[in-house]
């Protein structure tokens, strides 16, 4: 008779896994020490595979133990979501949407779809994680967010998940305010300079790393920054170069210590998407706030 894994083996796993200690999981789970090792015991007993290296310091995952953790993250987010979408389809207007967002939408569209649905459904918690889809993609896999907008380089995930084109972004060439470069009007005279740029991978900036390939003279990419805000404060205080998103001259914030630089070049737009797994269905509430996200983002 084959070995039926248990509710609450799964939840003790997966919560030993991201504590890395018994101890901890313990406590999370308001259980016993004894019960949960008991129950960690059992299903490595059960799966016939070791799940856990015990340490000095705590446990960590064996290779089976990594493989069979992504499973049970994403059963437990999918019996969440599914418990949610049935409390939201009987009217129980509450729960909580996971969303990603590059950081130009974080700081343009979001405030306003974010304040009216929060007033439309005050009982629904949002969290919000920022940055560019890479950084994002494990999350997205494991259903722990729900949906993210961001811009997209084709290339391996094109089958994992389905991308609906929302709106598209001028960029533009940015310094800081009195750069000696600020008079400059084409690529060619700024590519004496250091020049800084967020991480090229499966983004905008990846497409803009293609483009400059095919040209004659390409800009020394002296420093290349993990968050969009780092990148920004670099140029803000500093002598380096950077291509952004054209909104950020208009921004009261930014404006009075950001220059663009009015190349004669035409660079390319960013494309944003709204980007889910395939296998997923959106809860009621999740389809609303996806909704009022596509309704900002009309022209």
């Amino acid at each position: 008779m084959s070995f039926q894994v248990k509710f609450h083996q799964i939840r003790a796993f997966v919560e030993v896994a991201r504590h890395g200690s018994i101890r901890s999981a313990s406590r999370t789970l308001n259980i016993s020490q004894p019960a949960l090792t008991k129950s960690i015991k059992e299903l490595e007993e059960g799966i016939a595979a070791r799940l856990f290296i015990r340490r000095s310091q705590g446990v960590a995952l064996t290779e089976c133990g990594e493989s069979f953790y992504q499973h049970a993250r994403l059963i437990l987010e999918e019996l969440r979501a599914a418990q949610e979408d049935i409390r939201q389809r009987q009217g129980q207007l509450a729960g909580q949407i996971n969303i990603g967002l590059g950081a130009s939408v974080a700081r343009s569209l979001m405030p306003a779809v974010i304040s009216r649905f929060h007033q439309q459904h005050p009982q629904v918690k949002v969290r919000i994680m920022e940055g560019q889809l890479v950084s994002m993609i494990n999350e997205l896999r494991q259903g722990e967010l729900d949906f993210t907008i961001n811009t997209y380089y084709q290339g391996p995930y094109d089958r994992e998940f389905t991308f609906e084109k929302l709106f598209e972004k001028p960029f533009a060439v940015f310094a800081r305010q009195g750069h000696p470069a600020a008079a400059a009007r084409s690529l060619d005279e700024l590519m004496a300079y250091d020049w800084t740029m967020p991480t090229p991978r499966g983004s905008y900036y990846k497409h803009l790393e293609d483009l400059f390939h095919h040209r004659a003279q390409t800009p020394r990419i002296s420093v290349v920054c993990e968050t969009f805000s780092s990148c920004i404060s670099l140029v803000a205080q500093s002598d380096f170069l950077s291509i952004l998103p054209q909104e950020l001259g208009a921004d009261p914030l930014l404006a009075p210590r950001l220059t663009q630089i009015p190349v004669a070049e035409s660079l390319p737009k960013a494309a944003y998407y709204l980007i889910q797994r395939r296998d997923t269905t959106p809860t009621p509430l999740t389809s609303a706030l996806i909704t009022a996200f596509r309704r900002e983002s009309r022209p």
